[in-house]
């Protein structure tokens, strides 16, 4: 028995590369270094390094692309203008998600617990609390999502997709269980997120296999050259293209497949939110748009009724349950599954503009994700002793205005870009994402996208006009602390700054975004 030895161009895949092995030796770091406190500055800087590394090698990449893109592994991994736009954007992601991470309050106090083995409230936790114990691991950890995450945007098999979506999703799962506070309902979180993320993943494979059995292949190309010719199996093939579509559609957070996402927004470490709810969905938006503007799309007929059904279905149900939301982070995670919504509404009937609309919407969207999150972490609950947890209670917002103008304006800036009000970056993506749908055809779905946004403008104003226009209660003037952590507040001016700036001037990022709009499915010639 021969084995033909497979040719793998390495060079294409340096930024994944570096960020795979920092996380690697972030492991041995691990290990070897005994010293909380000396650990914790190398896994920050470790991070920061190859993060900023890999996007400078993305950015060569780019630059250095020949033609469209260039096939890593045939038949299984590519690197084209789209990936390599996906893997700067999450890169991004990355370094703005670690320095989160990274962020401690005046009384240097992490979002993360001192012992993430031990039980809520147990002996151990306190003794660990006590002795300075840090959970530094979160790190490398990020490290691998970032890196599976980018994997995913390049992937051509539908078996290796699997790989990569386990690479990132299995850190993720641990991250959630380990906030400081709320201890249950960070574990809580976690549990349901790994059970329904494991169902997603049994969902997506047993669709793998039945692909398999009707083309007989598992190659993104191979089943779009079988299923051009496809006359016997359609029943089989539209089966197991809906039951992949599905399992991608729980990574987006759309109904209804939705239902781990407030869990997991509201009892996760608020860093682990913010990165998880900006990263994850461009990831899971990369896949969706590979798998159906490349390997399905002869089945555009068959599938754009899942598409169109599952977005109304998500654009209501977030625009509607966030009105009655009382918590910020769940209301910001029913606003993600309206946003999910948005995201389907531009990949209605299958618009090749959606190669080209889809990185700037979920950049704009992401960025201001990041930037509302890192806000929450500033404002804090304070007892009659100290500062504790984040206030998450939108009736503890009110008065913010007058007790932190910049953060005030800041949050009303990322609420208004979520509604699509001009002159944020947020209209502009939404604009781009609502006319790749216009293109071909849906405007009905368009239609119900703007009255989704309109609806939807109210529960941002909502707390837009508690920030501003609504008074301290009688008796909480001290109840609230407004925190001060130079690296959180680095991400929010840095967010701020590219939310109006991808609103007045978005020409820059749009010109990229068309120079990405082309699909190297992986087949060499």
């Amino acid at each position: 028995m021969s084995f033909t030895t497979p040719l793998i161009t390495w060079a294409p895949l340096l930024p994944i590369l570096i960020v795979l092995g920092a996380a690697a030796l972030g492991v041995l770091v691990e290990a070897a270094m005994r010293t909380a406190a000396a650990r914790r500055i190398v896994q920050v800087s470790l991070s920061l390094i190859a993060l900023i590394a890999a996007f400078v090698a993305t950015v060569g990449q780019w630059l250095g692309l020949d033609g469209a893109g260039t096939v890593v592994l045939k038949d299984m991994l590519v690197v084209d203008r789209q990936a390599l736009a996906w893997q700067s954007m999450l890169l991004v992601f990355g370094v703005l998600g670690t320095l989160l991470f990274a962020a401690r309050t005046r009384a240097r106090e992490e979002a993360f617990t001192s012992l993430g083995s031990a039980a809520p409230e147990s002996r151990e936790e306190t003794l660990a609390r006590r002795a300075g114990l840090q959970v530094t691991e979160v790190f490398p950890l990020a490290l691998f999502a970032v890196g599976g995450m980018m994997l995913f945007t390049s992937v051509t098999d539908y078996i290796f997709l699997f790989v990569a979506l386990e690479v990132f999703s299995l850190p993720l799962y641990i991250l959630v269980a380990l906030a400081r506070r709320r201890r249950l309902l960070s574990h809580e979180a976690a549990l349901k997120y790994f059970l329904l993320g494991a169902f997603s993943s049994a969902f997506y494979l047993f669709g793998v296999a039945l692909m398999y059995g009707a083309t007989a292949s598992t190659s993104f190309s191979g089943v779009a050259s079988a299923l051009r010719l496809t006359a016997g199996n359609d029943g089989l093939v539209i089966a197991a293209a809906v039951m992949i579509v599905v399992g991608l559609l729980f990574k987006l957070g759309a109904v209804p497949f939705h239902s781990w996402t407030p869990d997991a927004y509201q009892g996760a470490p608020t860093p682990v939110t913010a990165f998880m709810a900006a990263a994850t969905k461009a990831a899971a938006t990369a896949a969706l748009v590979r798998i159906l503007l490349g390997s399905l799309a002869a089945l555009e007929w068959e599938l754009n009724w899942v598409i169109w059904t599952v977005a109304i279905a998500s654009m209501a149900l977030g625009t509607v349950v966030a009105l009655v939301q009382a918590d910020i982070k769940r209301m910001l995670a029913y606003s993600s599954i309206a946003h999910a919504g948005f995201i389907l509404v531009a990949l209605a009937g299958f618009s090749p503009a959606a190669l080209s609309a889809l990185p700037f919407y979920l950049t704009t969207y992401g960025i201001a994700t990041i930037g509302a999150f890192a806000v929450v972490t500033q404002v804090r609950e304070r007892s009659e002793e100290s500062v504790t947890g984040e206030a998450t209670r939108l009736g503890q917002w009110a008065g913010l205005g007058k007790r932190s103008p910049w953060l005030a304006t800041a949050m009303s800036l990322f609420l208004l870009s979520f509604a699509g009000i001009p002159l944020t970056a947020g209209f502009i993506g939404k604009f781009v994402a609502f006319r790749a749908a216009i293109n071909e055809g849906a405007w009905p779905l368009v239609l119900v996208a703007v009255l989704a946004s309109a609806a939807a403008a109210f529960f941002y104003v909502r707390l837009i006009v508690l920030m501003w226009f609504t008074d301290v209660p009688e008796g909480t003037e001290d109840a609230i602390e407004i925190e001060y952590s130079p690296l959180a507040r680095t991400v929010i001016v840095f967010a701020v700054a590219v939310t109006v700036t991808l609103g007045v001037l978005p020409a820059p990022l749009l010109a990229v975004a068309e120079d990405a709009a082309v699909l190297v499915v992986g087949v060499t010639s």
